[in-house]
């Protein structure tokens, strides 16, 4: 053929008509669910997102909280070294933190930095030139929206399109769950909760008998590859193998067993250990752990199940079950008595008994890991709750295998976020899936209604009334109405939407450690931080409460005593001894660290000049209980005597109800010469306190009088100079004061030369 004849209209023209007969045909439901997921994906990524904000103002986009600067130090050490580096061929110590021994870094999860690290290099070969903070600070807002795409695909497994996607909208607008996906938010949860939902679907799927056997082992491969990863990147995997374990125990009860779920346990549970015995951290040892041994027992329920059906009397039946249970109990027993069994580690038990917390103030001061009042669950839930505990009964009264999994999940993750904080965004993924099931379940009979063809009914003197498409209507417009103002309005945070509340705020650096929305950036923090980094010194050691110690190491460049990995009980005993002794006994501790500054944070109002409680003035009394646990330790070291001791913050002081704050003491109780205002804590945090008020000038008073310290001299007060019209503006109202003395060695040891 010709080029002309090849290029003629006719032959155009019937080209594009073949052409548009490969179109691919898709349902109009199908645009339409499409479009609402593709909505929300794009809802969920924008709003965890918006922290962005404050971030362009100060010309650098930071991490949130404390415990993701953790997570980025061992990334950059992957980017720089080799994503084995920490583990292989030595042990990374990181002499910078928990100074003098340091931290065995490679005693951490891998999963999360060793992906981070992995896709910078990818987004570097790609030529995309960013920073490396930068690209873990976006990374949870990713992986939060990847989640709100897999919830889908579970929810629609279990209940529908309709279910999936009122799971995804509910996840993506979790408050929890924005709070550990926003921009900054580097931390396990980023990992672990997109693990959590995409090993329950394929696990799911691979015990479906209604699949082929070949489909049911690339599911149950996928979901153990899925579990491997999400242990070697968060330590809550304990909870989806416990779960998985409850799940197939109670399918055994139920008489549910089949090969298909025998096949797809063995090969999910053999592939996701044989992953977490080979990470470093982990070893062998994670497979005698009291929490990993009931997925063996489970997996012998199984084979028992298994011979029992290959059995064919009743006696042969009897003997192997009689004993195999015999062998079972035997076996555990020896393994718990000969000490192979390791116990769960504290925090892990603390959320199976709440109660075990009250014995570890060092585990109870850490607020994430308190016990969830029912007002912050609803604060998270809002009137959704209601819709839950109707899904709740919609799954129990149909128990399939998906609901009974699903059941299971939804009880035990609501239990666990009652009992800690922390936990809330595990019940996250089943709230939205089980509020799903709950508001379609609700619909339905509308629905049907709506769909109905008008009929005519003979009129009769005594009959019912039908119902019509105008109350079905009503109905559902109401169910929608609630559900907007939950979302929309929210009446529980004064109107305005809880999703905004919740996300729109800076990162925790950026926001000075203030829990508010300033209208710009508090740069107090990152003043201090930078006047500690421009001195180019690693070595130097600061000491300060062990909130601050990640950013005082990655930010300031400098050698801290303590951090929030709380690795060493002793160290922060001995850091809250330094804040609650007197300034003879403080530097005395101080000196064994050969530290050179101590840093305290304190809020001001700008008013009165009162403390907020938003720095340490509201952390102190925590110094002072977990100090106080050492108190016998630190007599018999010499540091204090028993007249100078203390065990709680009941020593220094009491609480003023009538003005509503902490009266510290001038003088000592009966039989000792402990005062509040005699502590390292208050006077530091006094003076700084004064200064500020000395600089406003006419019109502020002095509430305390000026306490002087003796071996500590100011070094860099950040905030100092901050103007009462300017922190009105800024801030809110509130002054912090970022406050690094260094301690005067010199005269310390020209009043005591043999201390």
């Amino acid at each position: 053929m010709e080029l002309t004849e090849a290029l003629s209209k006719e032959n155009i023209t019937d080209s594009l008509k073949k052409l548009g007969k490969l179109r691919i045909k898709v349902s109009h439901s199908s645009i339409l669910t499409f479009s609402a997921l593709l909505l929300i994906l794009f809802v969920a990524f924008t709003i965890r997102m918006l922290p962005l904000r404050w971030e362009i103002e100060t010309g650098a986009i930071h991490l949130s909280e404390f415990d993701p600067y953790y997570q980025f130090s061992l990334t950059r050490y992957m980017v720089q070294h080799g994503l084995t580096s920490p583990f292989w061929p030595t042990q990374w110590v990181d002499t910078q933190r928990w100074a003098p021994d340091g931290i065995n870094m490679a005693m951490s999860y891998p999963g999360l930095p060793a992906t981070a690290a992995f896709l910078y290099g990818v987004v570097s070969i790609l030529g995309i030139n960013i920073d490396l903070m930068a690209f873990c600070a976006i990374y949870p807002a990713i992986m939060g929206t990847l989640a709100c795409l897999a919830i889908y695909f579970l929810g629609k497994d279990i209940g529908g399109r309709s279910v999936g996607l009122i799971a995804s909208l509910f996840l993506a607008l979790s408050s929890s769950f924005i709070q550990r996906t926003s921009l900054g938010f580097f931390d396990d949860e980023t990992l672990g909760i997109f693990s959590l939902i995409l090993f329950a679907f394929l696990f799911l799927r691979g015990i479906d008998d209604s699949r082929p056997v070949g489909s049911s082992i690339k599911y149950a491969l996928g979901a153990g590859a899925t579990l491997g990863y999400f242990i070697s990147g968060w330590g809550g995997a304990y909870y989806p193998i416990g779960l998985t374990a409850l799940f197939v125990f109670a399918l055994i009860l139920l008489k549910r067993y089949s090969r298909r779920l025998l096949l797809s346990y063995s090969l999910t549970f053999g592939l996701g250990l044989f992953i977490a015995i080979n990470i470093p951290y982990l070893t062998t040892t994670y497979l005698l752990g009291s929490a990993i041994l009931p997925v063996a027992g489970v997996f012998l329920l199984l084979l028992l199940d298994e011979v029992l059906h290959v059995s064919k009397s009743t006696k042969s039946k009897i003997l192997f079950a009689v004993l195999f249970l015999t062998v079972l109990v035997v076996g555990f027993v020896a393994l718990w008595q000969l000490g192979y069994m390791s116990s769960i580690a504290g925090k892990f038990i603390s959320v199976l008994n709440p109660f075990v917390r009250a014995g570890s103030p060092l585990i109870d001061s850490v607020a994430e890991h308190r016990i969830s009042s029912w007002s912050s669950i609803y604060y998270d839930t809002g009137i959704g709750i209601l819709f839950f505990i109707v899904g709740l009964y919609f799954v129990a009264r149909n128990p399939t295998n998906n609901n009974l999994f699903l059941l299971l999940y939804g009880l035990t993750s609501l239990y666990f976020a009652t009992s800690m904080v922390r936990l809330l965004v595990v019940f996250a993924p089943a709230f939205g899936i089980l509020a799903g099931v709950g508001i379609i379940g609700v619909l339905n009979p509308f629905r049907t209604l709506l769909r109905e063809q008008p009929r005519i009914l003979p009129k009769r003197r005594f009959s019912f009334e039908h119902v019509g498409k105008e109350f079905s209507g009503t109905a559902v417009f109401l169910i929608f109405i609630v559900l907007m103002t939950n979302f929309a309005f929210s009446p529980q945070t004064g109107g305005m939407p809880k999703v905004i509340r919740q996300s729109y705020a800076p990162v925790t650096i950026t926001a000075g450690s203030l829990p508010i929305a300033p209208n710009a950036p508090v740069n107090e923090w990152l003043d201090a931080l930078k006047y500690l980094n421009d001195m180019h010194n690693s070595s130097i050691v600061v000491c300060s409460w062990w909130d601050y110690g990640y950013w005082l190491t990655f930010l300031g460049n400098v050698t801290s005593l303590a951090d929030n990995a709380t690795i060493n009980g002793t160290s922060i005993e001995n850091v809250g001894f330094s804040f609650m002794a007197n300034e003879t006994q403080s530097v005395k501790m101080l000196s064994r660290y050969k530290a050179k500054y101590i840093l305290v944070f304190t809020t001001v109002e700008i008013n009165q000049g009162n403390w907020i409680g938003y720095g340490d003035e509201g952390k102190w009394t925590w110094m002072a209980k977990i100090s106080g646990q050492a108190k016998q330790r630190f007599i018999n070291e010499g540091l204090i005597d028993e007249q100078s001791s203390w065990e709680n913050e009941t020593s220094f002081g009491e609480y003023n109800s009538t003005v509503s704050k902490w009266a510290w003491s001038d003088t000592p109780q009966t039989g000792s010469t402990v005062t509040g205002q005699d502590t390292t804590i208050y006077k530091l945090m006094s003076y700084a306190k004064h200064r500020w008020i000395a600089t406003q000038g006419e019109g502020m008073t002095d509430p305390d009088a000026w306490t002087q310290p003796t071996y500590f001299k100011e070094a860099f007060f950040a905030g100092i100079s901050l103007s009462r019209t300017e922190a009105g503006n800024k801030y809110g109202g509130i002054v912090p004061l970022v406050c690094l003395y260094e301690i005067d060695w010199q005269k310390y040891y020209s009043d005591f030369p043999n201390p």
